[in-house]
């Protein structure tokens, strides 16, 4: 007998989420591309590059391609499987593949549209499930967590100034006013394959995760970005709304995105046959 899984269950009500993307005050187009769902509990940003329009390209294909790879493993795969190799979730698995078929596709148009050659982008995403955070990355995009008073960033740039601060060249605090902190090492559609970057953690009812691309970051402090999440933090359009005003304020340089996710209630797992039944009316 066929096994149905089916979608899991929404997470509205569970999870709050927001997006907000500005194309800022410099450039004249905006690059970056985001995307949530709250019933999969799937936050993305990408941060595109490229001549012309085709870091927008590369940033569309990325966020489109894994919402909608996402979605369909989600609802045709058993999300609480646990890799006996890797010991990674069924989740973080299914990220980890929408984002490499994601660089496989930007690679290949980059090399067949004479418009889009030399096309990359970014990604930083999240997908949650159980009372876990699947996180995957590459590039410059980050993921901050502010748990009751501490406030962090989770993912490490994937970046040549990262590089120099793990190498001693500068500490963090130097590393904020260098002049040079956008060339990546690593992003999606540069080479035919790429390593994805993945963490999983617990969530705790209360916490706020922000993804964000360097156009806020570069733009604002992390103290800032710290500062306005705790002030505003039960109100997420008015954190988004802050932190891309705050960027700008500032200069705006660059595109500026921001994706938002607070933890309103635990969400684990339905396991067991009854209540895979009671899911599929659901």
């Amino acid at each position: 007998m066929a096994r149905r899984y089916g979608p899991p269950a929404s997470l509205r009500g569970k999870v709050r989420l927001v997006g907000l993307s500005d194309t800022g005050k410099v450039r004249e187009h905006n690059e970056d591309t985001i995307a949530v769902d709250p019933d999969l509990g799937l936050l993305v940003l990408a941060d595109g590059m490229g001549g012309y329009n085709a870091g927008e390209v590369a940033s569309g294909i990325a966020v489109k391609t894994i919402v909608n790879l996402v979605r369909e493993a989600m609802e045709r795969e058993d999300m609480t499987v646990v890799d006996p190799a890797t010991k990674l979730t069924r989740p973080s698995i299914i990220l980890r593949d929408a984002i490499t078929r994601a660089n496989k596709i930007i690679y290949q148009t980059a090399r067949s549209q004479p418009q889009c050659e030399g096309m990359g982008t970014t990604i930083v995403s999240a997908l949650l499930f159980d009372n876990m955070i699947s996180i995957a990355h590459v590039g410059d995009s980050r993921l901050y967590r502010l748990r009751g008073p501490k406030f962090e960033q989770v993912t490490m740039d994937h970046s040549l100034l990262q590089e120099l601060v793990d190498r001693g060249f500068y500490s963090p605090e130097e590393a904020q006013r260098a002049a040079n902190k956008n060339y990546v090492t690593r992003a999606l559609g540069v080479e035919a394959n790429v390593e994805v970057e993945l963490q999983e953690v617990p969530v705790h009812k209360g916490d706020h995760y922000v993804l964000c691309s360097d156009g806020l970051n570069d733009m604002v402090e992390d103290s800032d970005i710290h500062l306005t999440v705790n002030t505003f933090g039960d109100n997420l359009d008015t954190v988004a709304k802050h932190l891309i005003q705050l960027a700008n304020d500032n200069g705006g340089r660059d595109n500026v995105s921001v994706v938002l996710a607070q933890i309103l209630d635990t969400f684990p797992a339905r396991r067991g046959v009854f209540d895979r039944v009671l899911g599929w009316f659901s």
